[in-house]
């Protein structure tokens, strides 16, 4: 069967944005291998199950009783237990000041060759969203190496959410290059972002608004020849640039996963822009 890695959070994921691309990969026949950073069960974030939630900057509900109840069935089911560890699969960059520096180094870009090897199981990457991603993959060097190896490939790489951060701060050490320079990406817009109440799994407090704009991050990162859609006003969001496919929260997560099958099947290059 045709194979899809997905990345999530250990933090927190916002259950829709996992239940629906894992209904449509289900239905188009793509088995979904679930990955986390560290190997731990991933967790629903629970305000994600709650109908009755209305989101702030939103001013209504995002969830609707039917996906909660989805929610909850996959989290109570088997379904994420064991998925991949990244830590144990993607090699650590060493620190500058290790004793034995460049014998690591060397080491380190010996196994990273062995990831591109690895992914040619995978037709995609797809990284779910939520505010865990902020937390542990966002700035997390081993899940930047596996979104390079996709990059390397021309492997389509889609990302929700938060989720999308990870492919702002992704970029070969050696170059520094931004692989989205030059881009169309959406993204959590500043008018969508809470002022208040950003939680994760794991934490007892209140983060407030979320730690970074992302849609700002994601400015700067495309720079004067790429463009960020916000598309505010606009139930959903869901750019492709090949091989990016970027979506900008929860209600766009269903089309996430549809676009990624339209790039998967009829060769779409480009949508939304």
């Amino acid at each position: 069967m045709k194979k899809v890695l997905i990345v999530l959070s250990e933090h927190g994921y916002w259950g829709e944005e996992l239940v629906g691309p894992l209904e449509i990969l289900d239905n188009s026949k793509y088995e979904a291998i679930l990955a986390t950073p560290t190997g731990k069960r991933p967790h629903n974030l629970p305000v994600s199950t709650n109908p009755d939630f209305i989101d702030p900057p939103l001013d209504r509900t995002v969830t609707t009783p039917e996906m909660a109840e989805n929610v909850k069935r996959l989290d109570a089911s088997s379904r994420l237990d064991n998925p991949l560890n990244i830590a144990a699969w993607i090699p650590e960059r060493p620190y500058l000041s290790a004793k034995t520096y460049l014998r690591e180094l060397e080491r380190y870009y010996h196994n990273l060759e062995q990831i591109d090897d690895d992914i040619k199981e995978y037709r995609a990457l797809l990284l779910i969203g939520g505010s865990g991603p902020i937390v542990d993959m966002a700035n997390n060097q081993r899940a930047h190496d596996l979104i390079l190896a996709f990059y390397r490939a021309n492997l389509p790489i889609a990302a929700e959410c938060y989720g999308v951060a990870c492919l702002a701060f992704a970029r070969d050490v050696r170059i520094r290059k931004n692989i989205i320079w030059g881009r169309h990406v959406t993204g959590h817009p500043i008018e969508y972002d809470y002022k208040d109440g950003t939680g994760f799994l794991g934490t007892d407090f209140n983060m407030g608004p979320p730690p970074y704009p992302l849609e700002y991050i994601l400015r700067d990162a495309v720079g004067p020849a790429g463009q960020y859609h916000g598309n505010v006003g606009n139930k959903t969001s869901v750019i492709v640039d090949y091989p990016f496919i970027t979506s900008r929260s929860t209600a766009s997560s269903i089309l996430c996963a549809q676009i990624l099958v339209e790039v998967l099947e009829r060769g779409l290059k480009r949508y939304g822009w």
